[in-house]
């Protein structure tokens, strides 16, 4: 047999596994949004290599909490706002979809309020009207998704997702961050009550309620309900595109703080995303701060279409409504243009957006890690001890730090 002959079949293998990836890396846009870049370039900024640590265990969190929600997809053929939806009287319903309403409009106001942002860096358009861009654009994605199906909408959001990449890491591979203080970050600690509300925000903007309910949807509509050993492929095949989507997410945001611990320690004026801008220009150049902008923009317009796309299967599972395309958009659109007009500071409207977040994490990660451990739903795909111990501790941790986020706001 020849060699040709030989590798034939394994790369027919590949390709066929390869096919199957995708649904993970729409979901990872929710980690690598305009909250994330304020949060860990805040964090580097302001306390340098001190919370690498926070980046690294959210993004292994995060890996869990994205895997759980396939799997309740692929296992029960449901989204997880469906599952909920049959075990909830109609005024749960009603009030549970409320909460998330008000999650799926704070996504928005950070998404757009990010993309305003770029597009001020970059052709410098006043923030209302790179706020009303962005919502057109993201209405044209989400067009993509409607009339073209799922796939061709996974392909351009992980183009961006690569735009973003590309973006956030040219800073750290200009300038090189330092190794000693790199791994010296791993160590677990804080530095005063400032740097545990930024770790506190750097988490809540890490694991979005949003990514968590949309991510049992991408599955069940990529694959619909398995069984078997169909089942047990799919599952292989989604605990590695969902390590390899939460690997370049971690990455990315790792880079965003290296290169804010890096570069911007110290520095006046860097407590914004606009600031943060200028002073990598000023330290970095020209070229990385462009690269920087448009990281910043694809992400703008990447998250917002993402997290409509989540609004609209929240309310579909839950309500069992459809409404048109446009009217979803605007619903949630709307208080982020307003808010750009009303003249809110951009940083302080990010930060605000992460709270009314932290409000909603609960809400998604109690019942997930619930519904994944019944055996009278999942069967034997149930958690097994170790993963639902791991699941309901990592629940706990970032209920906590999200409650701590929000005391920490109001009182600070």
């Amino acid at each position: 047999m020849t060699l040709a002959e030989t590798a034939g079949p394994a790369l027919a293998r590949v390709r066929a596994g390869s096919a199957l990836l995708g649904p993970a890396f729409v979901a990872a846009i929710a980690y690598v949004d305009p909250g994330n870049v304020a949060s860990n370039v805040s964090a580097g900024a302001q306390f340098g290599y001190l919370l690498v640590w926070v980046v690294v265990a959210a993004n292994l969190m995060a890996g869990l909490v994205q895997y759980l929600s396939a799997k309740l997809g692929l296992v029960t053929g449901m989204s997880l706002p469906e599952a909920l939806r049959d075990r909830m009287p109609r005024t749960g319903r009603l009030a549970y979809w409320a909460q998330a309403e008000l999650v799926a409009v704070a996504t928005d106001l950070a998404e757009v309020v990010g993309g305003a942002i770029a597009l001020n860096l970059l052709f410098g358009l006043p923030l209302l009207i790179g706020g009303v861009i962005t919502g057109v654009v993201s209405m044209v994605l989400l067009l993509v998704q409607d009339r073209r199906g799922q796939r061709p909408f996974e392909r351009v959001v992980t183009g961006l997702l690569a735009i973003i990449a590309i973006g956030f890491l040219a800073g750290v591979v200009v300038e090189p961050p330092s190794a000693g203080g790199t791994f010296g970050g791993l160590a677990p600690r804080f530095q005063g009550a400032e740097s545990v509300l930024i770790a506190a925000a750097m988490l809540g903007a890490t694991v979005m309620p949003h990514a968590v309910y949309l991510h049992s949807g991408l599955a069940r509509d990529r694959h619909g309900r398995t069984f078997g050993e169909e089942r047990s492929r799919l599952l292989r095949v989604t605990r590695f595109d969902v390590g390899l989507a939460m690997l370049l997410a971690g990455a990315v945001n790792l880079a965003m703080l290296l290169l804010a611990a890096t570069n911007l320690q110290g520095r006046e004026g860097v407590d914004s995303i606009a600031g943060a801008h200028t002073a990598v220009e000023q330290t970095l150049g020209a070229g990385v701060a462009l690269l920087f902008a448009v990281g910043l923009l694809a992400s703008g317009l990447a998250s917002t279409s993402v997290g409509a796309y989540a609004g609209a299967m929240i309310m579909q599972g839950l309500l069992r409504k459809r409404i048109p395309l446009l009217l979803r958009r605007l619903v949630t659109l709307t208080p982020a243009v307003v808010v750009i007009a009303a003249g809110a500071d951009p940083s302080r409207a990010l930060v605000v957006s992460q709270v009314v977040l932290s409000f909603g994490i609960p809400f998604a990660l109690v019942p997930l890690v619930r519904l994944t451990g019944d055996r009278t739903l999942m069967g034997a795909d149930a958690n097994h001890r170790l993963t639902g111990t791991l699941a309901w501790l990592i629940a706990g941790v970032i209920i906590v730090l999200n409650v701590a986020l929000i005391y920490l706001t109001v009182t600070g």
